[in-house]
């Protein structure tokens, strides 16, 4: 039997460490857990990503009491500038959440699906999205979803 290892390389800094377009990226998302809603989970999420273009669009995790209609700010962000700005790559993709007790001490990252969504783009534009993850740790800063997706699924697979 072969064994292979999977690898990702995944920075880590402090948020006054990012230069002023990942900075002020990351702290749109942090704005952007205000808009949330969630009511059954107490878990705000807020992402903001930038176009190729310059644009910069949020999205924030919006619940509902039928759980499968509720969508993750990731993917608020991704369609969001996808129906307004289809030609356009997302190039960044800043994300960050609160629970009730304030901002979270450790960067999360995308669930399962948001994983998939992002992948889809990078795939579409033939482009990576760069990651930035925050908590009031640091940050994590990553290439590609490939980064923590590395066993991925896209359309080339049905082929």
């Amino acid at each position: 039997m072969e064994k292979k290892i999977l690898q990702s390389e995944i920075a880590f800094c402090q948020l006054d460490e990012l230069d002023s377009v990942d900075s002020n990226l990351v702290k749109k998302a942090i704005a952007a857990t205000a808009n949330s809603y969630a009511p059954y989970s107490t878990f705000h999420v807020g992402a903001a990503l930038r176009l190729a273009n310059g644009v910069e669009i949020i999205g924030a995790n919006q619940e509902n009491a039928a759980f499968p209609v509720t969508i993750c700010a990731e993917r608020s962000a991704i369609f969001n500038a996808q129906a307004n700005y289809p030609d356009q790559p997302v190039t960044h993709l800043a994300i960050a959440a609160r629970s009730e007790k304030g901002l979270v001490e450790d960067p999360i990252s995308p669930c399962g699906m948001c994983r998939q969504a992002i992948l889809e783009i990078e795939h579409r534009y033939k482009h990576p999205i760069r990651i930035l993850l925050y908590g009031t740790k640091g940050v994590y800063i990553l290439k590609s979803i490939r980064d923590i997706l590395p066993l991925s699924f896209t359309e080339d697979d049905m082929k």
